[in-house]
This record gives structure tokens, sequence and C-alpha cells, in this order.
């Protein structure tokens, strides 16, 4: 038996010792396990290289993105001029207000928009009918007084006489005393009657004097020489001469000279002076400049919604006669004009770089490159660093100033703002 079991064991031996070939090929068998474990080894440290790199690249570009970027401008020489800015409108040299001063009906209407006038011309006319009539009357009532004065002064002279006859009569006793005194008396009445006609006709004359004033301003005239700006009346129109003068015509004196009258806020009046160069723009002439001049700063205040601000008036040549009376315009008034001075603009003296503050709190102290620097200051870029020069600060216009610095130098650059990263 144990024969037998030993010669099935090397049997099979045998019969793995001589397997087919192409199986062993097939499956494997022949290759050995070390070639394996390389392969593995080589893609794991593939893997580690791609996420060190990564990283790398991540901290460089948190790096990078914490180095601030700015914007500068540059520190320029040139003139620099202070202004104040107000808006108005334009009006005549002298504008005049042709009225009636008497009321009734327009019956003629002499001139029209724009026409030139001279001075005394008939503008229009109102019916003159009622106050003709008035007129006649105060004639009729002048000649009436004057009758009645001649009357009175021939009854003086009667009475006078009598009252000289009378007196002789009685020195040589012709006549009673009451006789006397009826005499003396009709002479005084005679006297007071006069008096009283003179007075009379004196009135009379007055009368007629004012009915033929109200007759004459029945023709509306030009109290001067100049344009109808407007005509507010037509022919039989009704005009009523009340507490106010109802208003007819327009009348400008002269358009080649006018005046801009405008309102300067009470923050810039302490700059404003007579005589200070100025100019304005209007809407009608985009583009175009108009010089002026400042002739007067009212002092009465002028306040709207608590808003105070006072008048000033502006020469205007209009010699072109492109500007009309009621533009509103925008005058530009120079208050101060510096010449070849040192320039950079507002936002470089607004500008601070950041600071960084500590964990959970804001910054403390002064942003680095400020060491030791007081008051007005820009700032420049130091290798890659911006540090802070101090400068003096003259005068602005708003959007540039004037700055003067042993340090800052024309030419030179200074920081205006933290550039926008994309």
């Amino acid at each position: 038996m144990a024969r037998e079991q030993g010669t099935a064991a090397k049997e099979r031996g045998a019969g793995q010792q001589e397997a087919d070939p192409e199986v062993v090929k097939t499956l494997g068998l022949g290759k050995p396990r070390r070639r394996r474990w390389i392969w593995r080894a080589v893609m794991v440290l593939g893997a580690v290289l791609v996420v060190a790199l990564g990283v790398r690249w991540f901290k460089q570009r948190q790096a990078a993105a914490g180095i601030p970027k700015y914007e500068d401008a540059e520190v320029t020489t040139g003139d620099l001029a202070v202004t104040v800015t107000a808006t108005g409108t334009l009006e005549g040299l002298n504008t005049v207000d042709v009225g009636a001063e008497v009321s009734g009906r327009i019956t003629k209407v002499h001139v029209d928009f724009n026409d030139r006038v001279e001075k005394g011309q008939l503008l229009a006319e109102v019916d003159p009918e009622q106050l003709q009539a008035s007129a006649d009357e105060a004639s009729a009532r002048v000649a009436s007084a004057g009758a009645s004065l001649q009357q009175m002064k021939a009854t003086l002279e009667e009475a006078n006489a009598k009252l000289v006859q009378a007196e002789a009569q009685a020195a040589e006793g012709l006549i009673s005393k009451q006789d006397m005194i009826t005499t003396r008396a009709a002479a005084a009445r005679a006297a007071a009657t006069l008096a009283g006609a003179k007075a009379d006709a004196t009135l009379a004359q007055a009368q007629l004097k004012n009915a033929r004033t109200k007759l004459d301003r029945t023709r509306i005239v030009a109290p001067i020489k100049g344009i109808v700006l407007s005509r507010l009346v037509e022919a039989g129109q009704t005009v009523t001469a009340g507490f106010e003068t109802p208003v007819m015509f327009k009348l400008a004196e002269d358009l080649t000279r006018m005046r801009l009258h405008v309102y300067v806020d009470e923050a810039d009046v302490g700059r404003v002076r007579e005589g200070q160069e100025a100019s304005f723009t209007v809407d009608a002439y985009a583009g175009k400049t108009f010089p002026s001049k400042l002739l007067s700063l009212r002092n009465e205040p002028k306040s709207e919604e608590g808003v105070v601000s006072y008048e000033a008036v502006l020469s205007v040549d209009n010699t072109e006669l492109l500007l009309r009376p009621g533009m509103t315009a925008t005058a530009t008034i120079t208050t101060e004009a510096r010449k070849g001075v040192m320039l950079v603009p507002n936002a470089a003296l607004r500008f601070s770089p950041p600071v960084q503050g500590g964990p959970g709190g804001p910054p403390a102290g002064p942003a680095p490159g400020a060491e030791g620097v007081e008051g007005a200051r820009v700032w420049i870029l130091e290798n890659g660093k911006p540090i802070a020069k101090p400068v003096a600060v003259g005068a602005t216009d708003g959007t540039r100033s004037e700055i003067t610095s042993e340090i800052i130098k024309p030419g030179m650059r200074v920081l205006t703002d933290l550039a926008e990263t994309p």
C-alpha cells in the first residue's frame, strides 16, 4: 500500500515538472514579483511630486496676492486757478416796464417784439373819449371861474366906492352910524367873495391840468431808447389802472451791454472780491466761454431752504448779440491765480497705504513708512515700499493742490490709490 502511494506522488510531481509551456506563459507563472513593486513605487513618487508642486504654487500665489499694488501720478509744474462757481440769469443793463396810468380800451398798438424804439416814441394808445370829455369839462369850469372872478372884482370895486362915499357923508353927519356899519360890511363881504372866486379859479385851473395830463397819458410812449423785449397787450384789450400799474411793454436800453446776476454761497463769499476776473457759459452755446468781471457783491442775504447766498453782479459784453435776457448762466470767478507752482492731485494728499492690524483687532500706530512725519504728506515708492514725505500745501482748485517740499521734485511719482486686483 505504501509503495502505491509513493508511486502516485512521484507521478504527480513528474506531471507538474512537465507542464505545458504555453499555459505557463499565459498565466504569467514565470514572471518575477520584483518588477511589480518597482512600478508601484514609481507611481507613488510621481503623485507625491505633483502634490508638492501644487502646494508650492498655491503658496506663491498667496504670497503674491498679499503684496499691494498702487496707482500713482506724476508731480508737475504749472499754473493753478482757484475759482468759485455760481449760477444766475442774464439781464439787460437797464430794463424798464412800461405800463398804462389810465384805464380804458387799447385802440392801437404801434410796436412789436424786438422793435427798436426811440425815447418818446408812441407805443400804444388808450381810447381818449372819456378823458377828453373830462378835460373839456375842466376847461369849462376854468372859464366859469374866470367869469365869476371878474364879477367879484367889479362887486368889490363898487363896495369900496360906496364905502368911500359913506365915510365922507359920515364926516359931515349926513348918514347914520348904522348905515356906515352896513356899508363897511358890504365892502368886506365883497373882498371875501373875490378871494373865494380867486380860489375857485385856481382850483379849476388845477383840475384842467389834471384832466389834460390824464388825456396825455392815453398815449403810451417809450421812456428810454432801446429794444422791445415783450409786448403784453393787444388792440381792443381793456386795461385797468388801479393800485398796480398794468405792464404793457418791457424795454431794454442796450443789449450789447448786459449784467449777469449770480448768487454766491456763504461758504465761498469770503474769497470773492469786486474786480476779480470771471467767465461764464450758457447752455445755448455749448463749449463757448464768455469773459466777464465781478462788478458788485451785495450785502443783502438771500435765504432759500436754509441755504444763505449773496448776490453778485458781473459785467457782460454782448457786442455779437449772442446772449439774450433771461438765459441761465454758470459763472466761474477766479479768486486766486498761482503761476509756475508744483502741483499734485488731491488724491495723493488723501492717500494712506493700508495697515495690517493684529489678530482680531484694528491696526495700531502709524502706517509703516510714516514714522516721524506729521501734517500733510505724500507717499512714494522706495524699494517697492511706500514711504511718506512731508509737504506744505498751498492753494487748491478742488482737483489739484500746490505743494512745496525739499524732497518732492517735479517728475517724481506719488501714490494716489490702491490698484484694483483682477
